[in-house]
This record gives C-alpha cells, structure tokens and sequence, in this order.
C-alpha cells in the first residue's frame, strides 16, 4: 500500500464536503472548521462493519481499492502519522478511537480483532436498552478528555435501540517554527462577505524566511509551519488560502473542490513560489458542529441506520495553533532586485492544517469573521 497515494486520495472528499456544507448549510454566514482525518476514519470503519452497498459507496468517496486499504490507512494514521512527539519538542497530538458495544450482542473473533488491531480502538461493553443515557455521558466524557476539554456534549442522546457507538478524537497543539511577536499584533480592518469590515486583532511579520508563499490564479496560499520533533521526519503546516477578491471565498472553494489533486500539492493548479513580504493574519478562535450524514448525503451515501455527528474547535494565536475534533457513529532565482509578495489576511479565507509527509489534512475550515467565538 502507498500511504501517500492513499491518503491523497482521501482527502479528495475533503473540500467536496467543505463545499457542500457551505453551500447549503448556516455555513455559507459563518466560520466553519471540521477534520476530515477524523470523519474519514469513522467512514473507514462504517465501510469495514457495513460491507455491501454502503461498502460500495463510501470506497467510491475515499477512492479506495477495498475496506482492507481504508484499515491498513486508519492504522498508520493512528500509530504513523499522528504519534506524538511532546517529548523531542515537536506537536502534542493524541488520536483514539473507542467503540461501545450493547452486551446483549455476540460478537464474532474477526469483528473485535478488526476494532482492537486495525483501528487500536478501546473496546466496551455497555448497556444501551436500560442505561442509553448513561452511556452517552460515558462517551461524551471519553471525548472530553481525549480531546483536553476542548470538545464537550458530542452525543446529545442516545436510544436504547443503540446497538453501537464508534468514536474518533483528534487533539493537536503545535507551536510556529516562527512565533508572532505580540508586540507586532494591532487592531486592523477585517472585510467580511458582506461588505462591513471590523477591528480584529492582527498577528504581523515581514520578511520571514519560515514562511512560504505561492501565487495562484485569483488566489494565494501562504504556508506556516509548526515545529518539528527531533528524530521526526513528517511536517506540519497551515496553509491560508486567500482569493484576491474580498468576496472571492466562495468561487475559490468551488474552483478548488472541483480540481484534482490540490491539496496533495499535485493537482493541476499550479503556483508560483514567491519572497514574502509582510504577512498579516488575524488571531481566531471558534468551533463548529457538523451532521457528517446530512453532508455525505448531498453526495450520494445515505446512511439511514447510522448517525455521524462531528464537533471541532481551533484557535490560532501568536504561539501556534491548537485544534481538536471529535466524530461519532451511532448505529441501528538569481541575484536580481526581489519583488516581495504581502499576504494581508483581512476578508474572509480557507484554513488548512496538514502533514506534509503523508498529505494527511488534519483540519479544514473558513473564516468570515474572526471575532466570532
């Protein structure tokens, strides 16, 4: 298996549901921020315990061969990708799963060995037909604390005709490889969709040789990237991608979600490396809920016996960045003069937090206002 190939092929759904849900949902008015790591990996397992049609169609959204591709990503996702490297200085991240089980239910040898060994999932038997809401707040708190009280209430109830619940966490706190001065942030005008503006907070630089910068047609992409482990050969960034319109969001989302490739880096828009100048980025913080089945219906999976709700939180500052998301399924050139580039954040842009050695985009998202919480 090419993890690589495979996990670029998955993120492919990303921008799709990105779209979907900015077009049809409240999204199209406010921030939006989701993981698709997380969703793809409840998809992996919803293929795997399903088979069948909706097999059939979660494979043909993940562009996958077979559910034993989506196992083998979803455990080098779990044991690879997303280790942690606190210790050697690098990103604190944590991902688990767990699954919780109604005791009523057999369950066969090959069913545990795919939840304990593909998907290192913490495995519990519960009970559903007396104690639904019991168990709900037993998932709810295993969220909680997977994600450092960053997402709360995932699961508002639970039916006694559960048989099911299967849950993902991801937790990331990364830090610049080149913090923000604080002294640099100053109030500036942020333009929103509407055409108001506001003051926000501006995080500043000018010059950074960390920061790296592309020209595209109608748009830019800046890359920030966090510090990295010793000993650690993956790398995470955040590209903000920002159209030069300041109402050029959503006609860049459909352009992006329709072309190939780009968020692998491979794709058939191209950019032009460029220097960087002054970089502007305003401080944001905010969450999101999302009805992963309600999106995923917009595109052709109907999953009418199981439920996926999806929480995520970032807040981005002067120090880095801090994120968390939760998903869970119930079931019944040369020495010429330079030309620098500016990238001056200040209407509304795309966010993407991603490892670059594997293509795995961890979080997505937009901002229309960064005052908004």
């Amino acid at each position: 298996m090419d993890l690589r190939k495979s996990v670029g092929k998955q993120n492919e759904l990303a921008l799709r549901v990105a779209n979907h849900v900015i077009t049809t949902t409240d999204a199209k008015t406010s921030n939006l921020v989701f993981s698709p790591a997380s969703i793809n990996v409840v998809l992996s397992f919803l293929a795997a315990k399903s088979g069948g049609s909706t097999a059939d169609h979660i494979l043909s959204l993940l562009q996958a061969s077979s559910t034993k591709e989506l196992n083998a990503v979803s455990a080098k996702i779990v044991t690879d990708i997303l280790a942690d490297r606190t210790a050697s200085g690098g990103p604190t991240i944590s991902t688990a799963n767990g699954v919780w089980i109604d005791k009523t239910l057999s369950v066969e040898t090959s069913f545990k060995d795919l939840i304990e060994n593909s998907y290192k999932a913490a495995f519990n038997l519960v009970d559903f037909r007396t104690k639904a809401d019991e168990v709900a707040e037993e998932v709810n708190e295993w969220v909680k604390n997977q994600t450092r009280g960053l997402i709360t209430d995932l699961i508002r109830s639970v039916s006694p005709m559960t048989d099911l619940i299967f849950a993902n966490a991801l937790f990331f706190h990364g830090r610049w490889d080149e913090e923000f001065k604080p002294s640099f942030t100053k109030d500036s005008d942020f333009h929103r969709l509407d055409g108001t503006k506001l003051r926000v907070p501006f995080m500043s630089a000018y010059f950074s040789c960390k920061h790296r910068l592309e020209l595209y047609q109608g748009f830019k992409v800046l890359q920030l990237p966090y510090k990295g482990g010793s000993n650690d050969d993956r790398c995470f960034s955040m590209l903000i991608c920002l159209p030069d319109e300041k109402n050029g969001l959503h006609a860049m989302m459909e352009r992006l979600a329709s072309c190939r490739g780009f968020l692998n880096g491979d794709g058939d828009i191209r950019g032009e490396c460029v220097d960087v100048g002054e970089v502007k980025i305003p401080k944001f913080k905010f969450g999101f809920d999302l009805d992963v089945s309600e999106a995923l219906k917009g595109l052709g999976l109907e999953t009418p016996l199981e439920k996926i709700a999806h929480k995520a939180f970032i807040e981005v500052d002067e120090v880095g960045t801090k994120a968390a998301a939760a998903t869970a399924m119930s079931c019944f050139g040369g020495p010429m003069l330079r030309k620098y580039y500016d990238f001056v954040a200040d209407h509304p842009f795309l966010f993407i937090v991603k490892e670059y050695r594997s293509g795995l985009v961890m979080f997505l998202g937009q901002v229309l206002d960064p005052s908004m919480h």
